[in-house]
């Protein structure tokens, strides 16, 4: 059993947990994941590493609730177990060579390019974070991403956090002006990656995302998490998740992501529904 350690609510939907896992933390990289499963009848979820501390052995998880499982692991608390929480998986991310990257992180992908920045501070590189939500109240990590970048740009689409705009918009400003950016790393909604991607290829920039497909056991035997990249099918848990971003086909990931939008939305209204009886008994 993983014990959580810490829980903190970060916005009125998405929360962060520590979990105790001393195997993952030891090994753990930014880029890669976990596969997570509350108790015997639960389903296998895939959640990004948001980040981990070898010395007390614990790894970070950040998480909204949107399903019925997420709503669960949310309702959980400081000092409760998960069953299963099997990692790291994937392929960690690279960052030889690189003087000066621009990391762009769209909503609940802040959780995800937190984890980018950290490292590549870490390793003496420069690096300029722009961040984008909806409004001000859906903001997270603001001081934690200051605290690993030379410059932070914090962007809400109504501008109730001073800039207004797409993180796109701030990207292609930061380049107008100047800044010459060997990498752009792109964590988010998928029509977000793809219109950062469209950006940079105008400019020439290098550009990896991470793509979270719908994924089952994360060992690239269900194929349930594949994409196509380059006229190429790759498996995202074990080939990825980080990509190329001028290679991907976003638009068939869009696709394969709206396919379970029915049973998706039929499970969260049985389960909204049980939740009031359950109230109301």
């Amino acid at each position: 059993m993983y014990k959580i350690v810490r829980k903190e609510i970060l916005n009125p939907s998405v929360k962060l947990m520590e979990i105790e896992a001393p195997y993952v933390a030891k090994k753990a990289e930014p880029g890669q994941f976990i596969i997570f499963r509350i108790d015997e009848a639960g389903e296998r979820i895939p959640l990004t590493i948001a980040d981990f501390n070898r010395e007390k052995g614990t790894v970070t998880i950040i998480f909204q609730e949107v399903g019925k499982t997420t709503k669960r692991l949310g309702q959980l608390a400081e000092g409760d177990e998960i069953l299963d929480f099997v990692g790291p998986l994937g392929v960690a991310s690279h960052f030889e060579g690189l003087k000066k990257v621009a990391v762009i992180g769209g909503g609940l992908g802040t959780a995800i390019a937190y984890p980018q920045a950290k490292k590549l501070h870490s390793l003496g590189i420069e690096v300029d974070t722009i961040i984008g939500f909806r409004t001000q109240d859906l903001i997270i990590l603001e001081d934690e991403m200051a605290a690993v970048s030379d410059r932070l740009i914090v962007a809400t689409d109504d501008g109730s956090n001073g800039h207004q705009g797409f993180v796109t918009d701030m990207l292609d400003k930061c380049i107008a002006d100047g800044a010459d950016y060997d990498l752009v790393i792109a964590i988010g909604p998928i029509i977000m990656m793809k219109m950062v991607s469209q950006l940079t290829k105008k400019y020439g920039i290098k550009t990896i995302v991470s793509m979270n497909p719908v994924m089952v056991d994360g060992t690239g035997m269900c194929g349930g998490c594949r994409i196509t990249v380059d006229g190429e099918i790759k498996f995202a848990c074990v080939d990825g998740p980080d990509f190329d971003g001028h290679l991907v086909d976003f638009d068939e990931a869009m696709r394969r992501q709206m396919m379970y939008q029915f049973e998706e939305s039929e499970q969260k209204e049985t389960h909204h529904c049980q939740g009031k009886e359950a109230s109301n008994a």
